[in-house]
This record gives C-alpha cells, structure tokens and sequence, in this order.
C-alpha cells in the first residue's frame, strides 16, 4: 500500500507516518548500564514528552504526535528554534478557544500562564513560595489551591481582580533577585529586543498575533491608545489537517511577517513608573468592561 505524502515525514532518510506515540510503555524508566546512544534516544524522548505534555499540551492526556521527531533529532538544533513564541501561539489559541460556551477545559502550557500571574500580581501569590531560582516557574510548583468549591472560588478571584489597584501589578522585567537565576543569554539585547515586536506567532498551524502595542507597561513603556486590533478570526479554522496540512505555503504571508519581525520591533521611550496614559484611561471607560463581578459585591 503506497504512503500518503501527506502524512509522511522523514527523518535522517526514514519515513515515519503521522500518528501518535505512547510514550510510557517504551521509555519509562532508563535501563541500567545504558550506554551512550540509549541515553541519547531517552533523551530525545523526554524532551518530546516536555513539548507534547508541558508546552504544548492539548487534550489527548499523554498521547505525543509524531510530528514533533524532526524537531528533536539532532539535540545540537534545537536551539535556533524559537519555542517561546510557538507556546505563546498555542496558549492564545487555547485562550480563544475556551471563550466558546461549549469548551468546558482549557489546555496549553497552563503552568507558565499561572506563573505569570503569579509574577505581575504579587497579591495573588500564595504565601512561602518567595525563592527565585530556575527555571522561574517551578517556583510554585508546589502550590495547591485551599478552595475546592469551584463557585466561590470564582467569585472569590474575580472580587479581587475587580479590586485590584494600579500600584499592585509588577512592571518590572525582572527583579534583581530574578537576574541572578535566569539564564545570562535571555538578557542579551539582541534577544530582548525581539519580546516588543508586534509579529505573527506560529506553532504549526496555529498563527496568532503578538499585540505587544497593548502591553507596554510590560517593556517599561507607557500605555497609549491601542492601534486597531488585527482580525485573524480566519486563521480559527487552521488546524494543519486537510488541504492546510502544508501550512508554510499556504500561510506564506504570515510566515514570511515572522521572518521580517526585527523589522517591527516596536520604539517607544522607557520610563521608571510605567502605567496607563490618559488617552488610554478614556479608551477603556469607553470600551472595556470595568468589573466581572455582580454590583451587589462591588
């Protein structure tokens, strides 16, 4: 029976078919005395299972496509992938779609999205999770909410976002505390510069929009009126099955604005107290919704 070009990938001169793996029936646990090249194969895997599980987690529980192999076969590569920019994709997409009534779990790399709140709002923090060190997610790794009735505690979270202050949200980059754990090269200038370029994000399939001119606060900079948001709504329907499984050539546009993004990086002048300028302010009384609790709490 001849292959499916469309499902075939190939790999150091192997053809493997698109599918999926199961990973813990094969490599669960290192054999003893292994030698070099097993290591190496267990440790292709477990990056793998990282990619599948962590970042890019989806609702398939531990299933790992297989697509993931020529990404992982020459462990010298994968630096010069940009992972951060296609877990963001996904953890957009994700986002959008459990905004659907219908959609009753949210998958992606949920662990990053809670330390982040955790990092810019420090009142949300839970307490005895305050050492730094890396990678800085794991520093609440730990954590296990107290609340264990979903309704209140809903209720309970939003009260506080609705309460939140302008002065109780941390702009700040990094602390200095931080900068002593995290990785010297993150904070080299040439890669920083890339976090304020307004660009497509790609993870396969998945193109999402990086709106960096919403969050200047977050570089330092402050917040103007937003630009008009770009519609994309479109891109919801790529999946990579199908007639889009070819992504590169038939979202040419939004792969090639990738290739160009130091071209729009985004310039604007860095201040010590960042926040929200008064054009913005009357924006979002315009637009936004003030509060997501019910009056009667407020």
């Amino acid at each position: 029976m001849e292959d499916d070009p469309n499902r075939l990938y190939r790999l150091d001169g192997v053809a493997y078919i698109a599918g999926a793996i199961h990973l813990e029936e094969t490599f669960s646990e290192l054999p003893q005395g292994a030698d070099n090249e097993t290591v190496r194969r267990y440790a292709h895997t477990y990056i793998m299972m990282l990619l599948s599980t962590q970042l890019f987690g989806d609702k398939s529980g531990t299933r790992l496509h297989i697509h993931w192999l020529p990404y992982v076969a020459r462990l010298e590569d994968m630096g010069q992938y940009s992972w951060g920019s296609a877990a963001l994709s996904w953890l957009f997409r994700c986002m959008c779609r459990m905004t659907n009534r219908n959609v009753v779990k949210l998958a992606g790399p949920l662990q990053l999205l809670q330390s982040w709140i955790f990092w810019r709002f420090p009142g949300f923090r839970p307490e005895g999770f305050d050492v730094f060190h890396w990678p800085l997610a794991s520093s609440w790794s730990g954590y296990q909410p107290t609340l264990s009735d979903k309704g209140p505690r809903v209720a309970h979270w939003r009260l506080r976002i609705d309460l939140l202050q302008h002065r109780r949200c941390e702009y700040l980059l990094f602390l200095p505390e931080v900068v002593q754990v995290v990785h010297p090269e993150i904070l080299e200038p040439r890669h920083m510069s890339l976090w304020r370029a307004a660009t497509a994000l790609i993870y396969f399939a998945v193109i999402e929009w990086h709106p960096v001119d919403r969050v200047l606060p977050q570089f330092g900079g402050v917040q103007g009126r937003p630009r008009a948001a770009v519609n994309i709504d479109f891109l919801m329907s790529k999946d990579g099955r199908g007639e889009d499984r070819w992504f590169p050539h038939t979202l040419q546009f939004w792969h090639l604005h990738w290739a160009d993004r130091a071209q729009h990086v985004l310039q604007f002048d860095v201040v010590a107290d960042p926040g929200p300028s008064h054009e913005y302010l009357d924006w979002w009384y315009q637009y936004g919704r003030r509060f997501l609790s019910p009056e009667h709490l407020l």
